[in-house]
């Protein structure tokens, strides 16, 4: 009945603008996680209504933004889908274009942070995911962000490693705690480099952190709201913390490539993803939270997710340019006061 609903819907919109596509095909650059889940729910529905052939690409961003830039006199990649900060960077080599948000039927369905999030249009968020403390309730109460640094917690805490995308914003909300909302993260750094000896590890991968949780080797540990999923379902006693400061996070943006020549393509499949049908069906799977602010979906799902406009709306989240101009430093201080 979903499946049905979703095509229905989406068929209706691309019926209005005319957007049937028939022998073309759209390249997209992706994510390897859930391409099971996102053939069944997004590209698949996609191709039978449109007629057309989607062609995904997977791999890391390293290795799927090299495509690009090697690629860039002549796109061999319609549209992608990266981090914010990412995205930001493939723009400032010239590798994107504008999207034009008046060939989004959906675009005014966004929550405003996901509308322009990099500026000039050159991205539309189609989710994200909060950050705060997973933490196991019958050793530790945690309500703020710097209790991950409080002495009821040494020995079994971890922090990711400053080069993840949970380090900087995790750090940022530690400063933000001890009063110092500076970017340049230099007094959360000094606060974990002289606590170095009371972090079990710096992890890299969430499924590190679970099973070090699993392993009761820790206690606390900022992570994803993606993740949570490892942690809530792991046997032992677990919460998700609203700290007094807030929460941080990410955001991932549809981005469309320079001069590819399949835009009117790409900007009906963006449409079609953006859609409340498409965004509830992911959400739905557990596959991503929505942008789309008019997705409805049931208490027990939305415990999974990054979910509803006041929990959306008290996200602080670091800027992509501060991301792109300041991890150099961040990671020369994390190397001289942490790792040593």
């Amino acid at each position: 009945m979903l499946k049905k609903m979703m095509l229905t819907g989406a068929a209706t919109m691309l019926l209005a603008s005319g957007a049937f596509a028939q022998d073309k095909t759209l390249t997209i650059s992706v994510y390897s996680f859930s391409q099971d889940a996102f053939k069944e729910l997004v590209y698949g529905p996609f191709e039978k209504i449109c007629g057309c052939k989607i062609v995904v690409e997977t791999g890391n961003s390293v290795e799927r933004l090299a495509k690009i830039e090697a690629n860039k006199a002549n796109p061999v990649i319609d549209m992608a889908v990266l981090s914010t900060h990412d995205a930001l960077g493939a723009a400032r080599k010239g590798l994107l274009q504008p999207i034009d948000a008046s060939a989004l039927s959906n675009y005014d369905k966004l929550y405003d942070i996901a509308k322009d999030p990099l500026g000039d249009m050159l991205g539309v968020g189609y989710t994200f995911y909060a950050t705060s403390i997973v933490y196991r309730t019958d050793k530790v109460t945690v309500d703020s962000w710097a209790d991950l640094l409080s002495p009821e917690l040494a020995g079994n805490v971890a922090l990711p490693d400053v080069t993840t995308n949970q380090g900087p914003p995790s750090l940022y909300m530690i400063g933000k705690a001890m009063g110092d909302t500076s970017t340049d993260l230099t007094t959360p750094i000094d606060a974990v480099g002289e606590k170095a000896d009371d972090i079990v590890t710096y992890y890299v991968r969430s499924s590190q952190l679970a099973q070090l949780m699993q392993q009761e080797e820790i206690w606390a540990a900022p992570v994803g709201r993606f993740a949570w999923g490892r942690f809530k379902d792991n046997g032992l006693p677990m919460a998700w913390a609203t700290p007094k400061e807030g929460q941080t996070g990410g955001m991932n943006v549809m981005v469309m490539t320079a001069n590819n020549g399949n835009e009117e393509l790409a900007h009906q499949f963006m449409d079609f993803w953006l859609s409340t049908e498409i965004q509830t069906a992911l959400a739905e799977a557990l596959v991503d939270s929505p942008a789309n602010s008019e997705v409805t979906v049931s208490d027990e799902v939305a415990a999974n997710l990054t979910y509803g406009a006041e929990t959306v709306g008290q996200l602080d989240l670091l800027s992509p340019d501060v991301i792109l101009d300041k991890r150099d430093s961040w990671l020369e201080q994390w190397n001289t006061k942490v790792v040593k």
